[in-house]
């Protein structure tokens, strides 16, 4: 069994993505993104106002003191921009599985950011994190998630029907799963 013993944030890049830790300098992008009514269509959080966004910070900080999981700022390696955030909640060590997540600002969609962002923290949970399983739960009519997590290897598990309550409806949620 491989011990996770993280002494400082993990940085993951590519040719143009750098993946690092969430900055408090990031809130008006992460209010930005978490507020707009395209990305949170199919997301389980948003907020309303600034301040209300600082919980979300507090949540990706959270998960690294805790060891629950790791989420990232999703950035153009060049200058910085800020594009969206990708990451774990839900991590079990007992089990050597996660959930994953990730949302891009609508700015950036369509130019294969996720696409190549995706890949790396998937390599990164098998590989650093000693994940043996990374789950995605998606909204059942997420298409564009559902096929994205499809062409990572992510292999539809099973249909949770109205499992949840959202936007005065019950809605249901599919599972998809990467196995190491």
């Amino acid at each position: 069994m491989k011990i996770f013993n993280m002494k400082k944030f993990p940085i993951l890049a590519s040719g143009r993505l750098i993946l690092r830790q969430f900055k408090d300098e990031d809130l008006a992008d992460v209010f930005s993104g978490l507020s707009d009514s395209y990305v949170i269509r199919y997301y389980g959080v948003r907020y309303d106002t600034m301040e209300a966004t600082r919980e979300q910070m507090k949540f990706f900080a959270d998960l690294e003191a805790e060891r629950t999981g790791l989420w990232w700022a999703v950035c153009c390696a060049v200058d910085g921009t800020f594009y969206g955030a990708g990451g774990f909640n839900n991590w079990s060590h007992i089990h050597h599985k996660a959930e994953v997540g990730f949302w891009l600002l609508p700015a950036f969609w369509g130019n294969g950011i996720m696409t190549e962002a995706m890949p790396m923290l998937c390599k990164y949970g098998l590989e650093q994190m000693d994940l043996h399983r990374i789950e995605g739960f998606v909204e059942a009519e997420n298409q564009q998630c559902k096929s994205a997590l499809s062409k990572l290897g992510f292999v539809h598990e099973g249909t949770m029907k109205q499992c949840e309550f959202k936007d005065g409806r019950y809605i249901d949620l599919e599972i998809h799963a990467m196995i190491s």
